[in-house]
Formats: structure tokens, C-alpha cells, sequence
């Protein structure tokens, strides 16, 4: 497993293109209201990021994905494409998941949005799943293991009678919008891949209100739902290990690392 280890000119263009993910889910929020449609939030965050920011939504043709951000409405898990027929009701939870590439680098990030007033079930979902992103963060430091991340998360959400989608991961990142390591969300403690100072990765932790099991559209080849049509909940930081713990890359302003 060849990992990339970071520069300290790459974490200076790593932090822009993260700032920048950042940023369009900080402008994008107002706009997650009851009546407008994923692809209007779709067209919303592509003019900012190409015009305001004179950066590139990643996403878009990527592999073949057709838009610039990804919609994740209630049972989809993950890879939601944004659509003008998908109108956001109240009650309704959505993640979006940013990825931009500034000067050659990218930064990846995903929050989950309220529609409106949303049920108490679906609101501890995202806040718990919220916390398991923050409890794996605060484990990040050199001689750390992989398999810490992803036990300190299963932990949680199995506490709280959450599933760990075991399908799709956290990545590597740097120049390129996945390489390895592969960011497990579930394993033993002690285990897996030891930290060193320079790395850089996202967690990106999906959890589930039912079982963990997801289906893949055959429609479009890259919706992910959850089996039971349950609810899904995400939240996702590119990070970067430092000498003494981690740099969350893509920290909003509302957050405190």
C-alpha cells in the first residue's frame, strides 16, 4: 500500500481546496428549504464554485456522474444525483457532499441539512452520526491506527442502535480524489494501518436507523439506498495528520477542532 505522504506545499494547497468545501456548504444552507428542487441546489453550488471561487466541482464527470455535488435525501445513503423532479419537502433530511479541486488539489467534505422542523428520530440520527465523525477525529494522531477510526465508530453507533454502512468508506486524498488509504468505519481497535505526521484523509462515517445492508441503483449506477428504505445519515471531513494530532481541512466556521 503505497500512501501519499503530504508536503508541507501540498497542506498549503490542501487547506485552500478544503476552505473552499467548506465554504459552499456554508452558502449553500440557506437555500435547503421546503419547495426547491436537488438540481436547483445542484446549479447553486456549480455557479459558486466555478464563479465565485474559480475552482472545479469535482464530482462532475467524474467516472461518468453527471452533476457537480451529490443530494442524499432521507434513505439514500450515498452518491444521490441531483434532479429538478426531486423537490425537498418538510421533514425531509438531505446530505450534501461537496468535493472541489483548487490548483490540482481537492477537498471533500459532506454535511447533513434539515428540511424544516424534521422528526426527533431523524434528528438524533444525524447528530449521532455527527458525533461519530467527531469521536474518530479526536483519535487522529501519529502511532493512531486506522483500526481505531473505525472501532471508536461502530462503538458509537452501535450504542445507539445505529448500523455501519460497511460498503463505502473514507479514502485518501490529495491530487487525487481517492487514493489509498482505505478509511474503514467499523473494525477493532490496535488494528490496521499505523498514523504518521503528512497523511491525509477524509472520514466519511454512513450510518444507518436500520440494518447496515444498501442496494445500488440499476437505474442510474450510482444511487445508493438503504435495503429497508430506512434513514441514512453522513457527514464527512478531508483531514491531515500533524505532529501532535490532526488539521480538519475542511472545518466550517461553525465548528470548533
Amino acid at each position: 500500500m503505497a500512501i501519499n505522504i503530504k508536503t508541507e506545499a501540498d497542506l498549503v494547497a490542501m487547506r485552500e481546496a478544503g476552505r473552499l468545501a467548506a465554504e459552499v456548504l456554508e452558502m449553500i444552507g440557506p437555500y435547503v428549504v421546503p419547495g426547491i428542487s436537488t438540481g436547483e441546489l445542484d446549479r447553486i453550488c456549480h455557479d459558486y464554485i466555478v464563479n465565485v471561487q474559480k475552482a472545479i466541482p469535482a464530482p462532475l464527470n467524474y467516472n461518468g456522474f453527471p452533476k457537480s455535488i451529490c443530494t442524499s435525501v432521507n434513505h439514500v445513503v450515498c452518491h444521490g444525483i441531483p434532479s429538478d423532479d426531486k423537490i425537498l419537502k418538510v421533514g425531509d433530511i438531505i446530505n450534501l457532499d461537496i468535493t472541489v479541486i483548487k490548483n490540482g488539489y481537492f477537498g471533500d467534505t459532506s454535511k447533513m441539512f434539515a428540511v424544516g422542523p424534521v422528526l426527533a428520530h431523524a434528528d438524533r440520527l444525524m447528530r449521532i452520526t455527527q458525533e461519530c465523525l467527531y469521536k474518530a477525529i479526536a483519535l487522529v494522531r501519529p502511532g493512531a491506527t486506522l483500526g481505531d477510526i473505525g472501532h471508536v465508530i461502530q462503538q458509537h453507533a452501535e450504542s445507539n442502535h445505529y448500523t455501519v454502512v460497511r460498503d463505502y468508506c473514507g479514502h485518501g486524498i490529495g491530487r487525487t480524489f481517492h487514493e489509498e488509504p482505505q478509511v474503514l468505519h467499523y473494525g477493532q481497535s490496535g488494528t490496521g494501518l499505523m498514523l504518521v505526521e503528512g497523511m491525509t484523509f477524509t472520514i466519511e462515517p454512513m450510518i444507518n436507523a436500520g440494518t447496515h445492508h444498501i442496494k445500488l441503483s440499476n437505474t442510474d449506477g450510482w444511487t445508493v439506498t438503504t435495503r429497508d428504505r430506512r434513514l441514512s445519515a453522513q457527514w464527512e471531513h478531508t483531514l491531515a495528520v500533524t505532529k501532535n494530532g490532526c488539521e480538519v481541512l475542511t472545518r466550517r466556521k461553525e465548528e470548533n477542532f
